[in-house]
């Protein structure tokens, strides 16, 4: 499937994934500044074609969803994040957001990430 998106593809796609199965009509009055009903139809085409989209019909009207559950969608694009601006390394990413943002993480956060690293350790064996 192909990765790239356009700003109003992932525009679509966040609505599509908020909104479950739904028209072009749900989706266009979910987007900021939206598009005519025929640019979104035909962005809906686009996104169907790529394989991000399926959809069904239903009477005169076409049902639109998500071809790959949000998990799915999300760890790919994790993936590709991550390969793309740390050449695949894991550690750098964590480092990366850690870095930034670590005097704002509280102390309940803090202890997550460390059950998380502990689960990823007895998973390991």
């Amino acid at each position: 499937m192909p990765s790239h998106l356009s700003r109003r593809e992932r525009q679509i796609m966040d609505a599509v994934y908020a909104q479950g199965e739904c028209s072009a009509r749900d989706i266009q009055a979910a987007l900021p500044d939206p598009p005519s009903y025929s640019s979104v139809r035909a962005l809906l085409a686009i996104l169907v074609e790529k394989g991000h989209l399926k959809h069904r019909q239903i009477g005169s009207r076409y049902a639109y969803s998500a071809a790959q559950p949000l998990s799915k969608a999300r760890d790919g694009a994790l993936k590709r994040l991550v390969d793309t601006f740390f050449g695949g390394s894991r550690i750098q990413a964590v480092n990366a957001l850690l870095g930034r943002d670590a005097d704002r993480l509280s102390d309940g956060e803090l202890d997550e990430l460390s059950g998380l690293i502990e689960q990823a350790r007895r998973r390991r064996g």
